[in-house]
């Protein structure tokens, strides 16, 4: 894939996940302008009013990962281990931040917190 239709996936992704807080924020009846801001303004705007646990705003996060790693030239690395994340994966999910192997470790290790917290 090259650097430009990444940035275009990325672009497709962003206009639909702000809509989509925009009418969470609706439903919420809360007045904040989606389309004015940048993406690290909208995730403090969202954390400011207590969303940070909705799955838009995780989704959000990954966008905004996503497009820095872009500018960045890390973008299809690994999050955990730098190696190349697998092209499917990043085909199926263009924000993927984890090869196939450390997302399975991480889903592990992750399952297991929640299991024990309860």
């Amino acid at each position: 894939m090259s650097k430009p239709h990444i940035r275009q996936e990325l672009s497709e992704l962003e206009a639909d996940l702000r809509k989509e807080i925009g009418a969470l924020l609706e439903t919420k009846q809360q007045a904040v302008e989606v389309t004015d801001c940048s993406l690290s303004e909208l995730i403090d705007k969202l954390t400011e009013i207590k969303l940070s646990e909705h799955p838009l705003y995780h989704k959000l996060l990954r966008l905004d990962a996503a497009a820095c790693q872009l500018d960045i030239g890390l973008y299809g690395l690994c999050s955990d281990c730098e190696t190349e994340i697998e092209t499917q994966r990043l085909l199926d999910d263009p924000t993927e931040q984890r090869c196939a192997s450390c997302a399975e470790h991480y889903k592990h290790e992750h399952g297991l917190e929640l299991r024990l917290s309860h």
